[in-house]
């Protein structure tokens, strides 16, 4: 299980999750911030920090936002390399 990052994230990218992340598995892309659910260590040091309430973990993120699953993961597979 990994944390997410959702809706709430887009342009807003405070950044404050990629600085508290323990395992640096925050990366920014273009209009908001993902979690790498492969390295993600569930510590909950970004949920905690940040400002707009976007990050969940997996399991508990909202029904309407669940599209941000995939988004997240793909965005890891997309850029590996």
């Amino acid at each position: 299980m990994a944390f997410v990052i959702t809706s709430a994230c887009i342009d807003e990218k405070a950044g404050e999750c990629q600085e508290v992340c323990p395992v640096d598995c925050i990366e920014e892309g273009k209009d908001m911030y993902y979690i790498d659910p492969d390295i993600c260590i569930d510590c909950g040091a970004c949920e905690a920090v940040c400002p707009v309430d976007a990050i969940f973990m997996e399991d508990e993120v909202p029904e309407s936002e669940h599209d941000y699953i995939a988004l997240n993961r793909r965005f890891f597979e997309e850029n590996e390399g």
